[in-house]
């Protein structure tokens, strides 16, 4: 993705800025969307990016991911920034993509069904703090800001649930070092189709 920022008209776009309301949902922090990796559970999106700025500090990373708080393993990860991989500003939009696609894939009933309820209205996540990430107000009527998860948001949308096409699993980015707990991270998979699979090769083994 271009880092440009674009500029939206507020009332015709679909915005989020906290956990709460009708599209709390599509933010990083929203409970309720847990995700399981490398047979680890992650409480929430954000705990799963932020622990993954720390890839060759796996004590940091389950300090992170054992948190109950979004906001708190977002706290712990600010305070050891010095201990951030070197090519974090390269790559934390891939690792961002691929952390949002897990959500989707091990949520899909129901981050699905938020994401297409969204219609084909563009989506911004309002913030003030972070013209990156989200967009804030220009003046009354236009918010501004690279608005990089929105767009994000707006990509999967058009590519993986508008046509209704489930996907059973997402590989990890094609990065150096992608590690959690010491370990690779490896192809994550939608929870009930590896259960599937599970129940499928007991079965055979019992034949």
């Amino acid at each position: 993705m271009k880092v440009s920022q674009r500029t939206y008209i507020a009332s015709e776009v679909i915005t989020f800025s906290n956990t709460k309301g009708k599209f709390g949902g599509l933010s990083n922090m929203a409970p309720d969307y847990t995700l399981f990796v490398n047979e680890i559970i992650i409480p929430n999106v954000e705990a799963l990016y932020q622990a993954c700025r720390f890839p060759l500090f796996p004590e940091l990373q389950k300090k992170i991911i054992s948190q109950s708080s979004p906001m708190d393993a977002k706290r712990i990860s600010r305070e050891y920034t010095q201990y951030t991989r070197q090519d974090w500003e390269n790559v934390k939009f891939e690792i961002m993509r691929w952390c949002v696609m897990v959500k989707l894939v091990q949520n899909w009933e129901s981050f699905g069904s938020l994401l297409l309820s969204t219609s084909n209205k563009p989506i911004v996540e309002y913030s003030t703090k972070d013209q990156f990430w989200g967009a804030a107000p220009s003046d009354d009527k236009t918010l501004k800001g690279v608005n990089a998860l929105g767009r994000l948001l707006m990509d999967i949308r058009e590519k993986y649930v508008v046509d209704g096409s489930k996907i059973n699993s997402i590989s990890p980015p094609n990065i150096p070092g992608f590690l959690l707990f010491d370990h690779i991270i490896t192809t994550v998979y939608d929870p009930s189709y590896v259960s599937m699979d599970f129940e499928n090769r007991y079965a055979m083994e019992l034949a």
